[in-house]
């Protein structure tokens, strides 16, 4: 397994990582012997990185994981173990990166996870109402409380980044990054490396359009965030099973699954990009990981840009309400 530094000075970590919204998120839930035996075959596997959130299935995703580290022994301590918040169910404000609000949140997240500390806390969504510096000067409190070893921001724009490392080493950027959304390209990727950050890539294979068995259109139907993302309705939805039907027919003709070519493409973006892939089923989870064994030479990435070359995807990647939060850039 190949691993990388999570932040400058952090520790050693899996360049690859199991995103745990699958056992309880947006496409469905998963059983807790499901999601146990994914996260058995990752330690197996030498995956060392876990990450969830408080909004994941409103604390299931953490439950689960908690219970799993009760029953294994010693797997709390192979794991580098990231959550988030700052996501409010509060309907008169949708996103709070209040110090109150985010202190009970890692308490009530700690609670869940069976844990007295986390490797990594997020904000989920950077809420605006403070300055970066703010935040980032809230969560290095809670590194000095001992209930966070490192701090991270999810969906940023490079310049909150620069403004937030200003007053707190950041440890990572969480960013929806793959051959289908490159917008990180634009200058996240390269301030990460810069800082020292590590870009956390989420939705590494394209909410499965860069697999083998892409989601049906009926199953696209049946899901809330797909049915009313613009990749996933008509005309968009069938443009893109086309598209990427020539890297499907490409990573066949390498001999290898396309979710594994999706992956090793990732990896070779550079040592400080870490795909979290989801899954609840463990030979997609092993799909997943023969990217890792995969090392791309120049004609090979060549092949894979001429397939699916930057901008080939149809429709926005979030529809105007899932917009609300990210900070979009350039």
């Amino acid at each position: 397994m190949k691993t990388t530094t999570m932040g400058r000075g952090g520790p050693e970590v899996s360049q690859f990582g199991i995103g745990a919204m699958s056992f309880a998120g947006i496409y469905g839930d998963a059983t807790e012997a499901e999601a146990h035996a994914v996260l058995d075959a990752c330690r197996d596997a030498g995956v060392t990185h876990i990450d969830t959130a408080n909004v994941y299935g409103n604390g299931r995703s953490e439950e689960i994981i908690g219970a799993w580290f009760a029953k294994t022994p010693g797997a709390r301590d192979d794991m580098v173990l990231a959550t988030k918040a700052g996501i409010s169910r509060d309907a008169e404000r949708r996103f709070n990166n209040d110090p109150g609000y985010l202190s009970e949140c890692l308490d009530a997240s700690l609670a869940r996870l069976g844990v007295d500390h986390i490797d990594l806390f997020y904000v989920h969504r950077y809420d605006r109402v403070h300055t970066p510096e703010d935040v980032a000067g809230t969560l290095k409190g809670l590194i000095d409380s001992g209930k966070t070893r490192a701090i991270g921001f999810s969906e940023i724009a490079p310049s909150t980044l620069r403004r937030a490392a200003s007053e707190c080493p950041v440890a990572a950027v969480q960013s929806e990054y793959s051959l289908s959304t490159r917008a990180p390209e634009l200058g996240l990727i390269q301030t990460c490396a810069e800082l020292g950050t590590v870009l956390v890539a989420f939705s590494p294979v394209g909410r499965a359009f860069l697999t083998d068995d892409p989601f049906s259109y009926e199953r696209v139907q049946s899901m809330a965030f797909t049915q009313n993302n613009p990749r996933f309705m008509q005309p968009n939805y069938d443009a893109n099973i086309a598209a990427t039907d020539r890297f499907r027919a490409l990573a066949a003709d390498m001999g290898v699954p396309a979710a594994a070519l999706a992956i090793a493409w990732l990896v070779a973006r550079g040592e400080h990009v870490i795909p979290i892939p989801g899954t609840k089923n463990t030979d997609h989870l092993a799909e997943l990981l023969r990217g890792m064994e995969l090392t791309l030479t120049e004609d090979d990435l060549l092949r894979i840009e001429t397939v699916l070359p930057i901008g080939w995807a149809h429709g926005d990647r979030y529809n105007e309400a899932q917009w609300k939060g990210p900070e979009r850039y350039c």
